[in-house]
């Protein structure tokens, strides 16, 4: 029997605030991040999905403390980091639900193992250990939406293979409703996967290698705009798993390529004309990293120790324009290395749980450069530049009896600015944010405190308090018409930004979720978070005390249902719904609350293939996703129905 490539969830996990994603959506959905969003803690940057989100805006951060394309959050698949080289997001297209067998959410800093990226929690997928099912799924529905996905594997000797893949089509939607012009154009997607896996046994230990690539065109919502992100990632993960009293043991290398183009366009007042602004034609990255963990395991005990290495290099290549006509060209970029070491041990004294760890992380930004012809000509390459971050994380569990416990956890995280935030500028519609190369790394200190217990219900509330120090934030330099520094023309209606680290963010909460099985057809669950985060701009941007980070709602609810209504029929249902958020950093730009409903119906016509229905935002509701500084709205899909067919063998 072969066994997982990874090492076993470790004991101390249950001193933590952990949440495990809902098997039904993972199973059902169409997009891994919408199947992650039942959770409330998870957040992308922007409200869109990624059916029309700009792969930039796709960063993950958890527990709303504050918003980033960036990600805050660091996403691992059977270990390996997701997150991009260059710019930390998450191309979401890359990761088909149907290739995923579980996923979790560790909230709060993930020091420890996890390292740095892991600032505000860890997103946790994992792939089948075992050849289980064949499966293909065919759908199709409005707006020109079609995909194919297949998931299937075959055993060999001692080795079991695994294959996924997925293509997908959508003629999409015009963002803009009120004022919209000549110039607007639908969020449109083309997106491919595909990726081998192949477990062997080596007779104790187990040996795994994967390698996946994907590819997806998106067209931006303007005239002229449109990106392309592409990579390939290969992996290799030797690991024995420990025994009572014998040492367990995980060696784990990878390398990933990408490379983005994002064209970027300037619309007229009246939205009838756009010209380019910005080509920026590649940003090719390179990411490699090394882990291994040793571990042991006796009665009442665990520890383990390890070490992480990770280097990335990457540059943006862009073509400059002015109004419309070239203007010059600007190559930037630079390389970042981060190495650390972490010891955990944990301990179980009757009904007490007791984990604690530390971690050392060195940093290091070099061969930074940022060459720019034309109408500003610059050759800057600024000094190599590093420093060193010490965290931890402890965690208390108190099992007040077998169907419930009390918890309490303190930990500090860090997270080092990505090269995307050092040296890409960028353009999103009139607004513009230029990159600086001298941002300091990220660090978070947080406290919390849960009660959870199980039975019919499996439910957990959580309070908790997050300081987010040195946050990386667009600050407000300058509004349109007029030409900036670095920046260049622009146009009315638009807004300069700088990333800066502009002081630290402060938010508290509580969150909470349920699990409910009401007889054998029917199962409920729901989840909420409240968060009141506010930032404290210090010296650097006294401007921005008391105001609300950018793209943070306070309030997040979602809920499920699943019923087996018949014996062949099922339907599930969800629900989100999320507060208010700000589009700036100074409040002014507001994005409405909004609520979502989804509807699915599935009928199995035998005991392998089945049929079903889905209505995605099944209200047709218009539900906002940002808005410029000259007032015009975006939103997000409208009602989207499709029909496909299911084949399990």
């Amino acid at each position: 029997m072969v066994h997982a490539a990874r090492l076993p969830k470790a004991a101390g996990d249950a001193s933590f605030s952990i949440v495990k994603i809902d098997p039904v959506a993972l199973r059902e959905g169409a997009r891994l991040d919408e199947a992650l969003a039942s959770a409330p803690g998870f957040s992308l940057y922007r409200r869109t999905s990624s059916l029309g989100a700009n792969p930039t805006t796709q960063g993950v951060s958890l527990r709303g403390v504050a918003g980033s394309g960036a990600s805050r959050a660091l996403v691992t698949l059977d270990g390996v980091p997701q997150n991009d080289p260059f710019g930390g997001w998450v191309i979401w297209t890359a990761l088909p639900p149907e290739a995923i067998s579980s996923a979790a959410l560790v909230r709060g800093a993930g020091s420890g193992p996890y390292g740095a990226g892991a600032l505000t929690g860890v997103v946790a997928l994992e792939q089948p250990d075992q050849i289980g099912q064949t499966l293909v799924d065919v759908s199709g529905g409005d707006h020109g939406y079609r995909r194919a996905s297949a998931v299937g594997g075959v055993t060999a000797g001692p080795a079991r293979i695994f294959l996924d893949a997925s293509d997908e089509q959508s003629d999409g939607w015009v963002p803009v409703i009120a004022g919209r012009g000549a110039a607007d154009r639908p969020l449109t997607l083309r997106d491919w996967s595909a990726a081998e896996r192949t477990l062997i046994d080596l007779g104790g230990t187990v040996l795994s290698e994967r390698i996946g690539a994907y590819q997806e065109n998106r067209g931006a919502g303007t005239v002229l705009a449109d990106s392309r992100a592409r990579g390939v990632q290969g992996s290799l993960s030797w690991v024995r798993a420990p025994t009572d009293g014998q040492l367990g043991w995980r060696l784990q290398t990878w390398l990933e390529s990408s490379d983005l183009a994002n064209v970027s366009a300037s619309v007229s007042a009246n939205r009838n004309t756009a010209s380019l602004a910005d080509n920026q034609y590649a940003t090719p990255a390179i990411g490699a990293g090394l882990n291994a963990a040793l571990r042991r395991m006796t009665v009442g005990q665990s520890w383990e120790v390890g070490l992480d290495l990770r280097d990335f290099e990457g540059e943006s290549r862009e073509a400059l324009y002015s109004l419309g006509s070239p203007s010059g060209h600007r190559v930037s970029g630079g390389g970042e290395s981060i190495a650390g070491l972490y010891a955990e041990d944990t301990q179980t004294l009757g009904p007490w749980l007791l984990t604690g760890g530390v971690r050392l992380d060195g940093w290091e930004d070099y061969a930074s450069k940022l060459v720019q012809s034309g109408q500003a000509p610059l050759n800057q390459h600024p000094a190599d530049r590093g420093g060193a971050a010490p965290t931890g994380r402890i965690g208390l569990r108190r099992d007040l009896s077998d169907a419930l416990y009390l918890r309490t956890a303190a930990y500090a995280g860090f997270r080092p600015a990505t090269l995307n935030e050092l040296h890409r500028p960028f353009r999103v519609g009139n607004d513009v944010t230029l990159a600086n190369p001298d941002l300091t790394p990220e660090r978070l200190y947080g406290l919390e405190a849960g009660l959870g217990g199980a039975g019919r219900v499996v439910w957990d509330v959580d309070a908790f308090y997050n300081r987010l120090a040195n946050a990386v934030t667009n600050v407000t330099i300058g509004k349109g018409p007029g030409v900036f520094p670095m920046a260049g023309f622009v146009p009315a209606g638009g807004t300069l930004y700088r990333r800066e680290n502009a002081g630290s963010v402060n938010a508290y909460g509580v969150e909470g979720d349920a699990d409910a099985r009401v007889g054998r057809d029917l199962s409920l669950r729901c989840a909420f978070t409240y968060t009141q985060a506010r930032v404290d701009g210090g010296a650097q941007a006294p401007q921005l005390t008391g105001m609300r980070p950018a793209e943070t709602p306070t309030t997040t609810i979602t809920a499920g249902i699943n019923w087996r209504a018949r014996e062949r029929l099922t339907l599930t249902g969800a629900l989100r719904y999320e507060s208010a958020r700000f589009d700036d950093d100074q409040n002014t730009r507001r994005i409405d609350a909004g609520a979502g409903v989804d509807l699915r119906a599935e009928w199995r016509f035998t005991a392998s293939l089945s049929g079903y229905a889905a209505a995605e935002n099944l209200l047709d509701a218009n539900i906002q996703t940002g808005r410029t500084a000259a007032g015009v709205v975006s939103y997000d899909a409208p009602r989207i129905v499709r029909v496909g067919i299911r084949l399990r063998r």
